[in-house]
């Protein structure tokens, strides 16, 4: 990818980009599983950001296929890497992420894998490479995250024999379909927004990942200070401060619970589930279909989407500028993708 596209320029083609790359994206896992780079222990997925954020579902699936796999954030890391057998799986969709190259040149070539969006990029040239297919994408990534979950979901599904779920070659009119119904009542809920000074995103197992990159975009697109954590440590003492903030869950657990806590204490709640939940004066429910973990996350980050920018909207912010830019989390290039 050469540059970025708008964020509107970017929602406007995902659904179709998804249906073309999903396929793409299978195909070169059928080829990598045939030739036995997707056997024996589980990978460890490694990035920074977005790219991290991706990999949670992915690894919840794994895990619940009895697989040990984890997610690190590749900036977290002594390098080199620790002696592992687990083939490391680094996550960039510029291919140039400064932390997750180093965490990947520290590792022996032939347990290196990556998912990237940009060839040739240096991560791309020193793994052996799931490709997006170079897919153009805004500044705060949008068609680039939904299509990096979606490969990673399927490389969890392929992984030790598994089969790539059918669900994903559908999942583009899943999406569209849920776009369609759900983009004027999601972005009605931009007005709860409009003077709040932080928001919380809360999700269960499979669905941090959703809060993580919730908390993100508010914080890049609408500016708005936003942490994501798990359910379970929100419970444990992190709630205590909800105050004027919008609080945004997802699950269809205990989940449900919560939400009607904060929503009956006062505090304004978008709940996003697959349960059919009623909305109250405060409570205030989107609901998905109920698909599995890494589908469901793709429908999760949709929705985000399509609720911050409107909120940015509300709040008259440029979605297309960042604040700050920092030199050292990519790496230079030259003309041929090379560090």
């Amino acid at each position: 990818m050469n540059g970025y596209i708008t964020f509107a320029e970017a929602r406007a083609t995902q659904a179709e980009e998804l249906g073309r790359a999903i396929p793409l994206i299978a195909a070169q896992l059928t080829e990598r599983q045939a030739a036995g780079e997707l056997e024996g222990p589980g990978p460890v997925f490694v990035g920074i950001g977005a790219s991290l954020a991706a990999a949670c579902a992915p690894v919840w699936e794994l895990r619940s296929r009895g697989i040990h796999s984890w997610r690190l954030g590749a900036g977290d890391l002594p390098i080199p890497f620790p002696e592992s057998a687990h083939p490391i799986v680094g996550i960039s969709q510029s291919g140039r992420s400064a932390e997750t190259l180093a965490v990947l040149e520290s590792t022996p070539p032939q347990l290196r894998l990556a998912v990237v969006n940009t060839e040739p990029s240096p991560i791309a040239q020193l793994a052996s490479t799931i490709s997006l297919g170079s897919l153009a994408d805004s500044y705060a990534s949008t068609l680039g995250y939904t299509a990096t979950v979606a490969a990673l979901g399927m490389l969890a599904d392929a992984w030790d024999g598994g089969r790539i779920d059918q669900g994903w070659f559908t999942l583009h009119e899943t999406f569209a379909a849920v776009e369609a119904d759900l983009t004027g009542r999601v972005s009605a809920l931009a007005e709860l927004f409009r003077t709040v000074r932080s928001s919380d995103f809360v999700g269960a197992g499979p669905a941090v990942g959703s809060a993580e990159a919730g908390a993100l975009l508010f914080r890049e697109v609408a500016r708005i200070p936003a942490t994501g954590m798990s359910t379970r440590q929100y419970l444990h003492g992190s709630m205590e401060s909800a105050g004027d903030g919008v609080h945004v869950i997802f699950g269809d657990s205990r989940e449900l619970d919560l939400a009607t806590t904060l929503s009956e204490a006062g505090h304004h709640v978008i709940l996003i589930s697959g349960e059919p939940v009623a909305s109250t004066e405060t409570l205030h429910v989107v609901q998905l279909p109920k698909l599995r973990a890494s589908q469901r996350a793709v429908l999760e980050a949709l929705v985000m989407q399509i609720l911050v920018g409107a909120v940015a909207a509300v709040r008259g912010v440029e979605i297309e500028e960042f604040v700050f830019h920092n030199a050292d989390t990519k790496v230079p290039v030259d003309a041929g993708g090379a560090a």
